[in-house]
């Protein structure tokens, strides 16, 4: 098992596609801080104060996280990153469905414009929660430009 999970090209491939879910979902967050503050608001976790503040840091941390996954730099602290913010938005979502909220995620864009259902986005979460795992656990350090 532990040569599976050390793999370089698997822990390789799984930086690249985790690294591009939180650089892609940045993107919208980055362009349109203001769509990204409401959909923070449907889900009723946050207090309104520090609404616009998240709506403003977040995307950034996720951006820096992905690209740092991607390229390997400040690899393990990356890992911390994607691995904290995706346990807090399962438990977001969670907490949304409990309460009977009818909302949509709002990762990749605007929850106004979103498609999924919270569902759907907890499946995905989960998904992508085994391959943070798969990362966490990983002793590989090839192809990364920072060794740390």
């Amino acid at each position: 098992m532990r040569r599976i999970v050390d793999n370089d090209h698997l822990t390789m491939a799984v930086r690249v596609v985790v690294g591009g879910v939180f650089v892609s979902a940045s993107v919208y967050k980055i362009i349109d801080p203001g769509s990204f503050a409401r959909s923070i608001w449907y889900y009723h976790v946050v207090p309104g104060s520090l609404i616009n503040l998240l709506a403003l840091v977040l995307p950034w941390v996720e951006l820096a996280a992905g690209l740092g996954l991607m390229f390997g730099v400040l690899y393990r602290g990356a890992v911390v990153w994607v691995n904290f913010m995706t346990v807090a938005f399962i438990a977001a979502v969670t907490s949304a469905v409990a309460r009977g909220l009818n909302i949509e995620c709002g990762c990749f864009k605007a929850a106004d414009d979103a498609t999924g259902s919270a569902w759907q986005s907890l499946i995905l979460d989960g998904a992508l929660l085994l391959l943070i795992l798969q990362l966490w656990f990983s002793r590989s350090r090839r192809w990364m430009c920072a060794r740390k």
